[in-house]
This record gives C-alpha cells, sequence and structure tokens, in this order.
C-alpha cells in the first residue's frame, strides 16, 4: 500500500510519537479489508511503538481505530482507507494519538477539552469523505482532533466510497457530510473553530473578544485570496502593520485543482498554492485572522481617520487604510428545485462530490471552462454526462472543447435554459431543458446537477457603507485599486476587473497594496495608532 518514499516520510513522522498507539481493526473478506490489513502491518513494522490487531469487532468492516495504549478512551475510527487527500489526515491521527502536540491555537484545545454535551451523554460524530475532496480533509482532522483531545468526543470517518449502500441510505449526496448523533449536523468545510462554535455558545463571543482586543492597524486587507494575501506581501514589505482577515483563508483557491496558468508555475493545485500564501502571510509577520466573517464598514470621517470593519460575530478592527478582497462565490442557478435539492443531487463541487455518483447519469449546467473541466472530470466516474450551456456555443478554451468532445458518454446541448430541477422529495431525479430558439422543453433523467455558471462578488456587506458599487454588485477601483473613499481600495474578483483569474487577481492585490502605501505616506494619522480605540 505504501510505497518507499511514502515509508520513509511515515518512519520520519512516526520518530516524533510519545506514547505507545494501538491500531485495532475490524475486517471482511472483501480486498478493502485485504488493502487495510495491509496497510495497517506495514505502519506497524515502521515503528517499535505502533502494534496492529485485527480482532476488532466493529459492524462498518474494513475499518479501524487508533487508540491510545495508555488512555484507550482517546481514539478515532477510520472506516475505509484514508488515502489520497486523507492520507495527511491518518498521518495526524497517529502522531496525535502518540502524544505529539497539534499546532493548533491553544485556546481552541481548551475549548475542546472542556466540552460537554447538555444531556450528559457523549457526542458521537459520523463524517463522509471521498478521497478525491480537497474540502473533506479539514473536517476530517478537526473530529480527529476532538476525539482523540476529549474522551466524551466519538468519531467515525468513512469514505464514502467503500460504503456506498450506506451513503444512498442516508441520503449523502454531498461531502463532507457530517452527523451528530445519527442527525444531520452540516454539509460542507468546517475547521476546528467553526465545530465549536456550533456546540459551544459561547464560541464566538470569545473569539470576537479576542479579536477587538487587537490595536488598530495601519493597513486591514479584509479577504484572503490571492488578491489578500499579495496586498498583504507588499504592505508589510514596505513596514506597516498589516492584517489579514478572511472568512476563509485562499478563498476560491481551496475549491481548484488543477492551475496550469499561473506564470513561472507548470503546474499547481489551489490547496497548495493557499498553503504556499499562507506560509508566505507568517514570513512577513501578517496578523492573520482566519474565520472571520465581515458584516459591515464604517468608513473613516476624514483622511487620515480610522475606518472599522465589523464582523459577524461581533468583533470590530480599526485600520488607517483598507484593502477589500472579499472575493466571489459560486452563482445560483436561481431555479425551481435548486435550493430544495442542495446537497441532495445538486452540487457546486465536482471534484469533491463527484465520487458520490459513480455509475450515475448527471449533468453540468455552464458551458465555460470551469463548467467544461467539471465535465471532463465527472465524464471518468459517472455513466453519463449532459453538459447545458446557454449561450449558442461553448465559452471554454478551444483545448477544452476538443477533449470534451471527444468523450462518448458526454452530450452537449447549447442555447439550453434550465428551468426547473426536479426530485422525489428527498433527492434529484432530473431537471427540464428549454431550447431558446424552439421554445421546445426536455424532461432529461439524472441523479445529480453540478452548477459551474460564474460568480457573485461578496459585497453584500458594503450596501449602506458609501462605497461605490457597480450593477452586478462589485467594486468599482481605479487604476491604483482606488476606491472613492479615501483610504479604502479594493482588488481581485469583487471588484470591476474584467479577468477573474488568479493571476490577475494577485497583480491586482499588489497594485491595491501600493496604493495604500502611497495613501498612507501622504496622510498623516488623525490620532495615533497605538492610541486609537
Amino acid at each position: 500500500m505504501l510505497d518507499a518514499d511514502m515509508k520513509a516520510q511515515l518512519t520520519q513522522y512516526l520518530a516524533n510519537l510519545r506514547e505507545e498507539i494501538v491500531l485495532v481493526a475490524s475486517l471482511g473478506d472483501g480486498p478493502k479489508s485485504a488493502q487495510t490489513r495491509e496497510l495497517l502491518t506495514e505502519i506497524a513494522a515502521l515503528h517499535d511503538d505502533v502494534t496492529a490487531q485485527f480482532d476488532g469487532t466493529d459492524e462498518r468492516r474494513p475499518s479501524f481505530v487508533i487508540r491510545r495504549a495508555s488512555d484507550p478512551s482517546r481514539q478515532v475510527r477510520f472506516a475505509g482507507l484514508p488515502m489520497g487527500h486523507e492520507f495527511t489526515s491518518l498521518v495526524l491521527a497517529l502522531l496525535w494519538a502518540g502524544g505529539h502536540p497539534p499546532k493548533v491555537d491553544a485556546d481552541l484545545i481548551d475549548q475542546v477539552r472542556a466540552l460537554v454535551p447538555d444531556d450528559g451523554g457523549d457526542y458521537a460524530f459520523e463524517m463522509y469523505f471521498s478521497l478525491s475532496c480537497h474540502n473533506c480533509p479539514d473536517v476530517v482532522q478537526a473530529l480527529t482532533l476532538m476525539a482523540l483531545e476529549n474522551p466524551r468526543i466519538e468519531a467515525t470517518l468513512i469514505e464514502g466510497g467503500t460504503f456506498q449502500d450506506e451513503v444512498e441510505e442516508r441520503g449523502v449526496l454531498a461531502v463532507p457530510a457530517t452527523f451528530l448523533n445519527g442527525e444531520p449536523f452540516y454539509n460542507g468545510k468546517m475547521e476546528l473553530a467553526e465545530i465549536l462554535s456550533k456546540l459551544d455558545s459561547g464560541a464566538d463571543a470569545k473569539v470576537a473578544e479576542k479579536i477587538s482586543a487587537k490595536d488598530p492597524f495601519e493597513v486591514l486587507i479584509v479577504g484572503g485570496g490571492p488578491a489578500g494575501a499579495a496586498a498583504g506581501v507588499y504592505t508589510a514589505r514596505k513596514g506597516f502593520r498589516t492584517g489579514i482577515a478572511a472568512e476563509r483563508f485562499g478563498g476560491q483557491l481551496q475549491d481548484t485543482l488543477g492551475i496550469e496558468n499561473l506564470p513561472g508555475t507548470s503546474y499547481t493545485e489551489g490547496p497548495k498554492l493557499s498553503d504556499e500564501l499562507k506560509a508566505q502571510v507568517g514570513d512577513n509577520g501578517i496578523d492573520l485572522i482566519d474565520l472571520a466573517r465581515a458584516s459591515e464598514l464604517r468608513p473613516a470621517s476624514e483622511a487620515g481617520g480610522m475606518h472599522e470593519v465589523t464582523f459577524a460575530n461581533g468583533a470590530v478592527l480599526k485600520a488607517r487604510s483598507l484593502i477589500l478582497a472579499t472575493g466571489a462565490r459560486w452563482r445560483n442557478l436561481g431555479v425551481p428545485g435548486e435550493e430544495e435539492y442542495r446537497n441532495k443531487g445538486v452540487a457546486y463541487c465536482p471534484h469533491c462530490d463527484g465520487p458520490l455518483f459513480k455509475g450515475k447519469r448527471v449533468a453540468v449546467v455552464g458551458g465555460g471552462n470551469s463548467g467544461v473541466e467539471a465535465a471532463i472530470d465527472l465524464a471518468k466516474i459517472v455513466a453519463h454526462v449532459t453538459l447545458i450551456e446557454f449561450d449558442t456555443k461553448l465559452r471554454a478554451d478551444e483545448v477544452l472543447q476538443r477533449k470534451l468532445r471527444s468523450l462518448a458518454n458526454v452530450e452537449i446541448i447549447t442555447n439550453g435554459q434550465t428551468t426547473e430541477i426536479t426530485g422525489d422529495g428527498a433527492k434529484v431525479n432530473g431537471l427540464v431543458v428549454k431550447d431558446r430558439e424552439s421554445g421546445e422543453e426536455r424532461q432529461i433523467e439524472l441523479e445529480g446537477v453540478f452548477i459551474q455558471i460564474g460568480l457573485v462578488p461578496n459585497t453584500e456587506w458594503l450596501a449602506e457603507s458609501g462605497l461605490e458599487l457597480s450593477k452586478y454588485g462589485e467594486i468599482v477601483v481605479d487604476a491604483h485599486g482606488a476606491t472613492n473613499l479615501p483610504g479604502i481600495y479594493a482588488a481581485g474578483d469583487a471588484t470591476i476587473v474584467k479577468d477573474k483569474q488568479i493571476v490577475v487577481a494577485m497583480g491586482s492585490g499588489a497594485t491595491a497594496g501600493l496604493g495604500a502605501f502611497d495613501y498612507l505616506i501622504r496622510n498623516e494619522p488623525v490620532e495615533d495608532i497605538a492610541q486609537a480605540a
């Protein structure tokens, strides 16, 4: 199961174990059980403090627990093989069970340890993931940490492809999908702090108090995608005290896999690039405040004054200059059935949810690069893909169109308007598409609909701020990234910049950073930054 390089890397990691750990497998007779036995045997052979046993009695087979030998209540269970994107999660589970301290804020660890269910019972989490899901590891690792730090928390992490019948029985059509004590808890990516805020009613207030206690910044960047990160690097290198407050650092990069058009980089993937940007932000001494969603902007009353940004948890930050880089999100189709069947067959992430539709029929709505790439990827997994484009022709790059047209299990519909997504009350069973020329409607039977029709700027929170927005809600900026409000700049996909591309966002972030630098050196502070309250 592990090649020579993986064994060498894992051997190095396991050298950090401080306590003995036990791997206890519950196995059946199938090939996946054989692979699980092989994997655990190989891991145990790499370190004397790791023992593998194969006498487990759990109903899910194959599955295995990673248990701290000195305290059997500290354990986490994997059902199926945690390989692919989840191999790092497996490594972390081994290390944490073995006493290696996690690189997590100490306040969060204390919150995890203090959690006690109101009913006096236990928290029993079940979470479904796919091996190609790049949003799943954060949830897997958060629940793993919680289970290993608090004996009142159980976590079973289930690879959906291995337990397809269970996935269908529970109606899981999008991952990550998390259940708590048998009931749906959350669908989608969540980090540890977000899970705690749902379980601990006082968590948000504690975080808000900590954030609000920060001194005012010279430059505060709202948004942590490529534009925000680039802006931060530029202002920090100019010597200004810089902060980045992001709802999710990396932004859309976290949902992007293959990147082949970034100059100087032949190929990378979004999550990897996001990690590299995060490291660079740290190297430049930038104060990163993650999981912070802006809710209100109060501009300074005069040049050189303090701008204030309020966040959804009630925190308030102040800064002499702001750079708004809140990015954009997937546009909804806006037809009957879309909201009703969200996560029940309606999906927006083909990489995450595609494996759940193996052998089924799906549609992709949208004929741009994202839509065509999604159709190409899905065609390798599903029985059939119908791609529907509203325009009279596809808008994707020609090289992608040629690849799409070469696939035998893909149908392309142009000049088609999706008017309804249908279902049986529990999950999607089809959609209705209208020929825009003839007006004729066609019902297509299928199990999944992937929507890839462009982006909407994340600017609703700015509606009452006095900031000039375009009719599409984009922030209006000039050639220097400046808005109509002194000291406030903007960059990236949230602005009127035409091309929504990573490299363009980075460039506009640098431009906005330089614009903010110019503003700060030309405008004296109205009050001393260290004394501002």
